[in-house]
């Protein structure tokens, strides 16, 4: 068996809760979805995605979906293509 290292790390509790499940529905256990991060950071030598602090105009958009207002309903993809013109 290989040696391994711990890791210890406090988190929200509904936060690790909601992962948790994500994570159940792909097959992994905390632990392997870790190893994949720290396989993706070495991997790309650095974090495997963009982290940028949101501007003016999409954190008017987080707020409006955290408060549930400015959303538009549809009844399916293409009636929500259709909303937005494509």
């Amino acid at each position: 068996m290989a040696k391994t290292e711990m890791i210890r790390a406090r988190t929200e509790p509904q936060l690790k809760h909601d992962v948790e499940n994500i994570f159940h529905l792909l097959g992994l256990s905390c632990s392997e979805a870790i190893n994949l991060f720290f396989r993706q950071v070495k991997l790309h030598n650095g974090l495997p995605f963009e982290v940028k602090v949101p501007n003016k105009i999409t954190l008017q958009a987080i707020k409006e979906v955290e408060k549930r207002t400015g959303l538009t309903k549809t009844k399916g993809t293409k009636d929500m293509f259709k909303k937005l013109g494509i």
